[in-house]
């Protein structure tokens, strides 16, 4: 693509398994933002496409300093993308992925934006569904965080619609090690299934692994339905005891045995 809309595109900067993401340009404005669009096999699909807008729709009523914002909604030639914010940095699997390790204090830091931005989307009746550390982004050498890709959020509505949307698309919702025990098991999911995920992410950081791992995604899944993660008591004794065991609440089994809420695990 070289335009779509108004917008002047640059480069692809990344694809996930729904969508392209380019680098594109206003220049109504003169300003540098961000365009996803639907893969192109995926369009004849009604069902994707209208699913495509219609969050992304939900998305851009989330307006905080957290969550990547999103400018404008459109749909050109059967296209239909996302205009958002460019945020110039990399997302925390690029960093992880490059081997950077981080103190607690930063861990803590980023954990503390991470549940407020979930925290504020969850108060408008959105679910982000798929937080992992390709979805969390910093601002070019800082401790910023900015909350991408609300793409296959659950956006409150009727439970038909939600039954339907689950059948449909249950196959491709999510990434499996950060998924929720609910979320894996196919149940219904609310904010605190996010929390959970935001806790994995957190225990990814502090010990360099997952707490749930396998060649095999049968295993994975079951290890995360039904078993304990090694414990951050015998893999990081030097952490703090506070730290460990807000982690350790973040990945409780059992949804009401978790924060119930992103403000309440950002003041943990």
């Amino acid at each position: 693509m070289q335009e779509v809309g108004r917008y002047q595109i640059d480069e692809m900067s990344g694809e996930g398994a729904m969508a392209r993401v380019y680098k594109a340009y206003d220049p109504k404005i003169d300003r540098t933002l961000a365009i996803k669009a639907l893969k192109s096999h995926l369009l004849a699909d009604d069902e994707y496409r209208a699913r495509f807008l219609r969050e992304a729709k939900g998305a851009g009523i989330l307006s905080h300093p957290n969550i990547v914002t999103v400018f404008d909604v459109g749909e050109e030639d059967r296209q239909p993308y996302i205009a958002m914010e460019w945020v110039d940095g990399p997302t925390l699997a690029d960093l992880l992925k490059e081997g950077k390790s981080f103190t607690p204090r930063q861990i803590v830091e980023i954990g503390i934006q991470l549940a407020r931005a979930l925290d504020y989307a969850h108060k408008k009746g959105i679910v982000h569904r798929d937080v992992k550390p390709g979805n969390v982004m910093l601002v070019k050498d800082t401790l910023t965080v900015k909350v991408a890709d609300f793409g296959i959020c659950r956006i409150n509505e009727t439970e038909q619609t939600q039954k339907a949307d689950q059948t449909q698309m249950g196959a491709v919702l999510g990434t499996p090690n950060y998924m929720s025990p609910e979320q894996v098991q196919g149940l219904s999911v609310d904010a605190r299934s996010d929390l959970f995920s935001a806790g994995v992410v957190l225990y990814q950081m502090l010990t360099g692994h997952l707490p749930f791992e396998s060649d095999s995604m049968i295993t994975v899944v079951y290890k995360i339905a039904n078993t304990d993660a090694p414990s951050l008591d015998k893999l990081r004794p030097d952490l703090p005891l506070s730290l460990r065991r807000v982690i350790a609440r973040a990945l409780k089994k059992a949804p009401e045995k978790r924060y119930q809420t992103g403000e309440a695990m950002a003041q943990a």
